[in-house]
């Protein structure tokens, strides 16, 4: 029983982790129809700035603030220069010009900054683990499943009670007639892509904060993972995004902790068959956008 609680915080941690990457891709795609695969580079820029701030000194708080906001200003400057001028081309070349934007970083970082894992400094605290009983949580998990209670509160009361976040709900509806209705499409895109790199950022500070490293390729994985909990929980649903990061990470700690040690290296497949498994029953996800009309045939 103990194991059982065990695993099921430390998938509360990764699930939400998930959670906040899936949101920032579910809200760019509700909003301009498309998968920013250079999501996980904000997640990367973040975690060096957090090196940065690390080696030059920085209190670790201040450092947070600092990562998140580079994250945001690096979300917004990619809508300008490089998705703004392909808005109104086909999805195939914004999916291609995403696919490009992530090389592109990565291969600077590789560069200018090394391509090998560098270490960051992380508080002592965030190491300690707490005794509750018999189990044994690490401070990082708290502070992760913490945060990311916080993050979807906030969020919810954004997208309902704050202009821009009703904007972003009434595009994601129907961005044609919303544009009718007043709302500026270049105010709520951005917006949108300001918020995804909010969520990169503080999803990068969870992850570097479980793992004390940063590397060219941080974001790529956990982004891909991501991806597939967005299309598990309905691509462009936002509480969709939220069900399928969770039911993702519940998935892989699960099989992590109770797969016999034979098995352990077809883990990844096996996650990637239950997530097949649920979308042939919803094939639409988990809590399909109300704007997605696909059907069987």
């Amino acid at each position: 029983m103990d194991l059982f609680l065990q695993q099921t915080v430390n998938a509360f941690a990764l699930g939400g982790t998930y959670a906040l990457l899936a949101l920032g891709l579910a809200m760019v795609f509700s909003t301009m129809g498309l998968i920013n695969f250079a999501h996980g580079e904000l997640m990367t820029i973040a975690g060096y700035i957090l090196m940065a701030c690390g080696l030059a000194g920085v209190p670790f708080a201040f450092s947070i603030l600092l990562a998140i906001a580079a994250a945001v200003l690096a979300a917004v400057i990619m809508e300008r220069i490089a998705f703004r001028p392909v808005r109104n081309a086909s999805g195939a070349t914004m999916l291609v010009t995403s696919f490009a934007v992530s090389m592109i970083l990565q291969v600077l970082f590789q560069n200018f900054i090394s391509a090998r894992s560098q270490a960051v400094l992380i508080p002592q605290i965030l190491s300690e683990s707490v005794r509750f009983g018999g189990l044994v949580i690490g401070v990082n998990k708290i502070a992760a499943i913490a945060t990311t209670i916080v993050m979807l509160i906030f969020l919810d009361r954004f997208m309902k009670q704050h202009r821009i976040g009703i904007a972003m709900r009434a595009a994601a509806e129907d961005f044609s007639v919303a544009r009718l209705m007043g709302i500026r499409a270049n105010t709520v895109i951005a917006g949108a892509f300001a918020l995804s790199g909010f969520l990169a950022g503080v999803a990068a500070v969870l992850w570097v904060s479980q793992r004390a490293s940063v590397d060219p390729l941080m974001g790529f994985t956990p982004v891909l993972k991501a991806f597939i909990a967005a299309i598990l929980g309905g691509l462009g649903s936002l509480r969709g995004a939220v069900a399928g990061g969770f039911l993702l990470g519940f998935i892989e700690i699960y099989l992590a902790a109770y797969l016999p040690a034979s098995m352990q290296e077809f883990r990844d497949p096996i996650a990637l068959c239950l997530v097949v498994l649920v979308l042939i029953f919803r094939p639409n996800g988990l809590i399909p956008s109300p704007a997605l009309k696909a059907e069987k045939v």
